[in-house]
């Protein structure tokens, strides 16, 4: 993935050291572990691995990046599609067994920066894309919402008929 060349005016000037140093972390935290068959993994499934507290360091990690790309001027929309990764990856990642499974393949910090490098690249399409995914996710978010909370009503309602 190419360091971007072009930077907005509102990035520091340091950005592309930034970017670099960024891209490390990431790679140490979701790539630095070679397994049999081609497959990496990173310090942070591994750390995942610890009962309890894992998780929650691998969330403190991320938030580094998370950061950092404040810091260099990465919008709320993209900021909350990488937070939503961080929190997808904690979440499901807290899961015994297959939460970690999920984190060695989900790798939040690696699709972070490529979104960070994404808004470098190209600012105002990655803040459109990045908008329309929030937009979209918290749409699915309340009809979830909704759902949780009618179905029940709706079965309730429908045993009250009966009796």
């Amino acid at each position: 993935m190419a360091i971007a060349t072009y930077i907005p005016a509102s990035v520091p000037r340091d950005a592309p050291e930034r970017l670099r140093r960024l891209k490390g972390i990431a790679w140490l935290l979701d790539n630095s572990i070679p397994l049999p068959g081609g497959y990496r993994i990173g310090l942070d499934a591994v750390i995942g691995l610890v009962p309890g507290i894992g998780d929650a360091i691998g969330a403190l990690l991320s938030a580094f990046i998370l950061n950092e790309a404040r810091s260099l001027g990465a919008p709320r929309s993209v900021l909350m599609r990488m937070t939503g990764n961080v929190i997808l990856e904690t979440v499901i990642g807290s899961i015994p067994f297959a939460g970690d499974l999920f984190d060695a393949a989900f790798k939040a910090n690696m699709r972070n920066l490529a979104l960070l490098e994404r808004y470098h690249l190209d600012p105002v399409t990655s803040r459109r894309n990045s908008t329309w995914f929030v937009v979209g996710y918290s749409a699915l978010l309340v009809l979830m919402v909704a759902a949780m909370i009618g179905i029940p009503i709706l079965l309730i309602a429908g045993l009250v008929k009966l009796f």
